[in-house]
């Protein structure tokens, strides 16, 4: 039986699940995500982490969210590069799953979500996505809550030593029904 899935706002104690998370996954993440230094994966590396997120929150450019699986910690969901201007109103969505937890699709429901707290809470038009042009699980997230490629930014983030290409996604929230419920 799945556990269902929630969203909420990041807080400080939040930094130990998502330590032990990031630090036994190290591995995993390191084809899709830049390179960390090893203070990163402890928990007091997290907790800085966690209020640089909620200063961001605080000051209106970032909604930061924790997965949730019933009660378990199980990854986040940020909305990044917030910007409310009434001619812009967009956001960019980043998010990850535990390795415990993945295959369960609980990635797709955060981020129909947190969809849903951008068009809802923060008032948003559009939202973009990245994702590496390996990253099929990732795309298929996307492309169940609606998204559409929309192109390649060439040479945009270094990974392991190399510049990596990124597909480019985009989705209108006035576009509904967005989330997904399987």
């Amino acid at each position: 039986m799945r556990s269902s899935t929630r969203i909420r706002l990041i807080e400080p104690a939040d930094a130990v699940p998502i330590a032990a998370h990031r630090a036994r996954d190290r591995e995993a993440f390191r084809p899709w995500e830049p390179e960390q230094p090893d203070g990163f994966f402890t928990p007091e590396g997290q907790v800085e982490r966690i209020e640089r997120l909620l200063a961001g929150h605080r000051a209106g450019s970032v909604w930061p969210g924790v997965v949730l699986a019933g009660d378990r910690v199980v990854g986040q969901v940020t909305v990044g590069g917030v910007l409310p201007q009434p001619h812009l109103r967009r956001g960019s969505v980043g998010y990850w799953i535990a390795g415990t937890a993945q295959n369960q699709g609980h990635a797709g429901r955060a981020v129909g979500l947190v969809l849903d707290v951008m068009a809802d809470e923060l008032g948003l038009h559009r939202v973009e996505a990245s994702t590496q042009l390996e990253n099929l699980p990732s795309q298929r997230v996307l492309r169940r809550n609606g998204f559409s490629p929309y192109g390649v930014a060439h040479s945009s983030i270094l990974l392991d030593g190399s510049w990596r290409d990124a597909l480019l996604w985009e989705r209108i929230l006035g576009d509904r029904p967005h989330r997904q419920d399987s």
